[in-house]
């Protein structure tokens, strides 16, 4: 097997690996890291949850060490796009716990917060910078960032950044970037807008693909209940009052919506958060810290703010409405099941939203078990640890095998009329550890 030492990143950084409890690189970090390292062009197919930040992070760092170089005023060495506040937090952190014995400088540029803060980290130059397009734009057009020096761009969640609109000034900034780089492009699909920017933006680029985007994560264990739209609240209620809900993410389309359910639950004596595009920098912050240390059991999320949302051992997903797109399916599962783990997703769907189940099972190529709660709205909730389990198409989540690579392929175990129960489902445990 694999580890990070064989891959001939520097010491400094598989020390850091270690004191992370990581030493087996996942699939696409094993295939990305060492082209990387030679300076090869780099097209990644990856979802998130594969370790794809990593993938480009360890070796990034990798080439910092070995080459200091001096930083240049208002210029970043590396720069990183991201489409969200969150994922760019996400992965200045990752940047600054792999390269803590390295002494790399890192900034963060987004909107929702003061320029001043942002203009004075990037005056005297960093190594590596991570930002959102459109505050990044401003900051280029005030003279407080320049990519003159830029060595590495990466471009993550692509398919993201061409639903919120940010193509245009992504041609903008690789514009300004030098034709003598490494460009680093990753994205969950491939649109044909996407193909486009990545056949401009790569040289020759080493082409890696992992987890293919059609498919939804082995350790997911799916289910769906059919609930008219007025009782869909109640539902939610019942079912998170079960003792296996530790810790979930409810999914809405809508700003209002998360803050509607978010205060249905919390009049139920159900401590939960709203994380949206409404919300202040300094909001979303607080939510996703109080999420992540188990002050706030639920976290209430519209797509576009879950982008970027890192956080273990979510023990369920929760999709209170189904996602317009059948892709963001599976980008909303896939909070779950992280590390290794096992977890369950759970999604409501009122007549309306039918069209949008069959187009999810035809895009995951699997039909999804289905519960049907129609005119049980009245009806007391049930024992959650000893009430007879709804009927599913797989069995109950088993605790990851620890002797097991946590992407390892399993061997599938469902049956026909195989039953579980909500009260007794095992939270899921980190496993082999690995970074993100």
């Amino acid at each position: 097997m694999t580890q990070f030492s064989d891959l001939g990143l520097a010491e400094t950084i598989l020390r850091a690996l270690r004191e992370e409890g990581y030493t087996t690189p996942t699939p696409i970090q094993e295939r990305a890291i060492p082209p990387l390292l030679k300076g090869r062009d780099l097209l990644g197919i990856a979802q998130t949850g594969t370790g794809k930040t990593a993938a480009f992070a360890l070796p990034i760092i990798n080439r910092l060490i070995e080459n200091p170089g001096r930083q240049t005023a208002c210029g970043p060495r590396v720069l990183i796009l991201a489409p969200t506040r969150e994922l760019v937090a996400q992965i200045a952190e990752s940047f600054k716990s792999y390269g803590r014995h390295a002494r790399i400088t890192v900034a963060v540029i987004v909107g929702g917060v003061a320029h001043g803060p942002q203009v004075k980290a990037m005056s005297r130059g960093v190594d590596v910078l991570v930002a959102t397009p459109g505050r990044l734009i401003d900051h280029m057009a005030g003279g407080t960032v320049r990519l003159g020096s830029t060595e590495v761009i990466v471009l993550d969640e692509a398919d993201h950044m061409l639903d919120l609109g940010f193509v245009v000034p992504i041609r903008r900034i690789i514009s300004r970037l030098p034709e003598q780089r490494q460009s680093l492009f990753f994205s969950a699909t491939m649109p044909k807008e996407i193909a486009t920017l990545a056949n401009e933006m790569l040289d020759n680029p080493v082409e890696v693909a992992v987890t293919p985007v059609a498919t939804t994560a082995e350790r997911v264990d799916q289910q769906v209940y059919m609930i008219e739209t007025k009782a869909k609240r109640d539902l939610l209620v019942e079912l998170l009052r079960g003792s296996s809900f530790s810790r979930v993410i409810v999914f809405t389309r809508t700003k209002r919506g998360a803050d509607k359910v978010a205060d249905h639950l919390a009049s139920a004596g159900i401590p939960a958060a709203a994380i949206h595009g409404n919300k202040s920098q300094g909001q979303r912050q607080r939510a996703l810290a109080e999420f992540r240390d188990g002050r706030t059991g639920v976290l209430v999320a519209t797509d576009i703010a879950a982008r970027g949302i890192d956080v273990d051992s979510v023990s369920h997903v929760v999709n209170f409405e189904l996602p317009d797109v059948a892709e963001s399916y599976v980008h909303r599962i896939g909070r779950t099941a992280r590390a290794g783990a096992e977890g369950i997703a759970i999604s409501f769907c009122d007549n309306e939203e039918r069209h949008l189940l069959r187009q999810i099972e035809k895009l995951t190529r699997q039909s999804l078990p289905v519960t049907d709660r129609r005119g049980e709205a009245a009806r007391a909730a049930p024992d959650t640890s000893n009430s007879a389990p709804p009927r599913t198409g797989r069995p109950a989540p088993r605790r990851p095998d620890q002797n097991r690579r946590p992407d390892a392929p399993r061997s599938n175990t469902s049956r026909p009329g195989a039953q579980r129960r909500f009260g007794n489902a095992a939270r899921p445990q980190r496993s082999d550890a690995r970074p993100n």
